[in-house]
């Protein structure tokens, strides 16, 4: 499929996924888009959604989401991006653009070769979020000066790189383009190890330092918050990549340890300034 023309005020567009990032999603495209509707299997959450009226339809019906759809965003954890991209050809056979916006991605870009001719596919990453992954959280601005990874595969048509855009335009992002094994190698680093080490901090840290929390281990701590059903299938399909980078942080931190272990003050300040440094010219 790669048939041009494709503009957003004019397209339908389904959501798989009314949680932080799909309701989020829905709430800066609906506006923008001719007709947005949402799938979700949860009945509270499809009730929210059409008493707020994020979505024009809300429904657990996939054949009623999907019939006319022009572009599919995908914005569920990862497993299931890969479960829905084995079955949405049961239910479009028409011309479709299809986004995932799974925080990994080359199992993702595996499956979404697989689809059939009719589809135009493309990956996608929006590096935002929260650790309160509802739709009663979501936020209208929550992507606005976002970064956000497309991934296109060598199939993807013109059709698929202008909507994904388009998309990331509508919401106030900024697109980098990245293949899947540089994405998914970055990102081990700067957020599936994040996660581990936050869920590492709050575990190792005893119940009777509570009346001592303050802001430095709230931050530090921060993702631990975040739902394992969110993460398993990220740490799992970037294996690899999480245990390097893993290796990579230990060496790190046996070099404190060591410092601190035959008291070379020197070493520990040199090490700590260097980190300083780095953490300066990483955020800059």
């Amino acid at each position: 499929m790669d048939k041009p023309g494709f503009t957003l005020k004019n397209a339908n567009v389904a959501i798989i996924g009314l949680g932080l990032m799909g309701g989020s999603l829905a709430l800066s495209l609906k506006e923008r888009c001719y007709r947005l509707s949402a799938y979700d299997l949860h009945l509270p959450t499809l009730e929210l959604a059409r008493r707020q009226e994020i979505v024009h339809l809300a429904d657990n019906d996939p054949a009623k989401i999907l019939a006319d759809a022009d572009l599919v965003i995908l914005a569920c954890p990862v497993p299931a991006i890969v479960d829905w991209l084995a079955h949405l050809p049961e239910y479009v056979q028409h011309p479709c653009i299809v986004l995932d916006i799974g925080s990994s991605k080359r199992t993702i870009v595996t499956a979404l070769e697989t689809l059939p001719a009719n589809f135009d596919p493309i990956g996608g990453h929006p590096i935002c979020g929260r650790e309160r992954l509802s739709l009663e959280n979501a936020e209208r601005f929550l992507y606005r000066d976002a970064p956000f990874v497309l991934t296109p595969l060598e199939r993807t048509g013109e059709n698929a790189r202008s909507a994904a855009l388009q998309i990331v335009e509508a919401l106030g992002a900024n697109p980098i383009w990245l293949d899947a094994n540089a994405h998914d190698r970055i990102l081990a680093a700067t957020s599936h190890l994040p996660y581990l080490l936050s869920s590492a901090l709050a575990q190792a840290t005893p119940d009777d330092c509570a009346p001592l929390v303050g802001p430095g281990f709230r931050s530090t701590s921060r993702l631990a918050g975040t739902p394992s059903s969110m993460m398993l299938g990220v740490l799992q399909s970037n294996a690899d990549n999480v245990l390097a980078s893993i290796a990579s942080f230990r060496q790190s931190l046996d070099v404190l340890e060591s410092a601190l272990q035959v008291g070379d003050k020197d070493e520990l300040k040199s090490t700590l300034d260097k980190s300083r440094n780095h953490y300066r010219a990483l955020i800059n």
